[in-house]
């Protein structure tokens, strides 16, 4: 049996930003180490029942560091510009 996994993406001028909920555990290790503070917490809830996290994509550079420091592989981040 298989499942499908939704992302929930967000597009902005320096690229693209995806969180899987069905990963995310709501451990803040994103928030905490981006460095343009544009990670907040989102009203989707993730694996636990905790809330999930959204970016910002006006802020957003798509730097990847949140999808580097994600220990559970929640998030995805593409840099078009």
């Amino acid at each position: 049996m298989t499942t499908e996994l939704k992302i929930l993406s967000r597009k902005g001028d320096k690229g693209w930003w995806g969180v899987i909920p069905a990963f995310c555990k709501g451990c803040g290790l994103c928030m905490e180490k981006c460095p343009k503070k544009c990670i907040s917490w989102s009203v989707t809830l993730g694996v636990y029942g905790t809330p999930a996290v959204e970016a910002n994509m006006d802020e957003c550079n798509a730097c990847g560091i949140c999808q580097t420091v994600c220990p559970d592989a929640a998030l995805t981040v593409e840099k078009t510009a």
